[in-house]
């Protein structure tokens, strides 16, 4: 079996493609209920009617969320890591606010493309 998305060859229990972490049967470029070809930019199939993923979580939104917010773990909760986001909140309670350079730097990691997915593995949009 091939994924969708990349055209690497997955096994066939694959959760996800380990070349590009999309699940193998989706992808920006396949309908994720039938399967088809679709265009990347296309909102709905032309074969079976779905409304297509409209995108992931912006990677321009998320990085200064971190930047200016980061000690609140708002960038966290917007990506999807809620444990991640609690946790930075207790850090910068603990810390009288030192802890919020974690977020700062996340949010600089963010915008400079280390970090570019958000909790359900899908990639950020520029």
């Amino acid at each position: 079996m091939y994924c969708r998305n990349c055209a690497n060859e997955v096994g066939e229990q694959a959760v996800v493609c380990v070349k590009c972490g999309t699940p193998p049967l989706n992808g920006k470029n396949y309908c994720q209920s039938c399967g088809e070809a679709t265009n990347p930019n296309a909102s709905v199939c032309i074969k079976c009617g779905v409304a297509l993923n409209a995108g992931g979580k912006s990677k321009l939104i998320a990085g200064l969320l971190g930047i200016f917010l980061g000690g609140l773990g708002i960038h966290r909760f917007y990506l999807g890591y809620t444990a991640l986001g609690i946790i930075q909140i207790v850090v910068t309670t603990i810390t009288l606010g030192a802890g919020s350079l974690w977020g700062f730097i996340e949010g600089i990691l963010i915008l400079t493309g280390t970090i570019n997915k958000d909790a359900q593995g899908n990639p950020l949009d520029n």
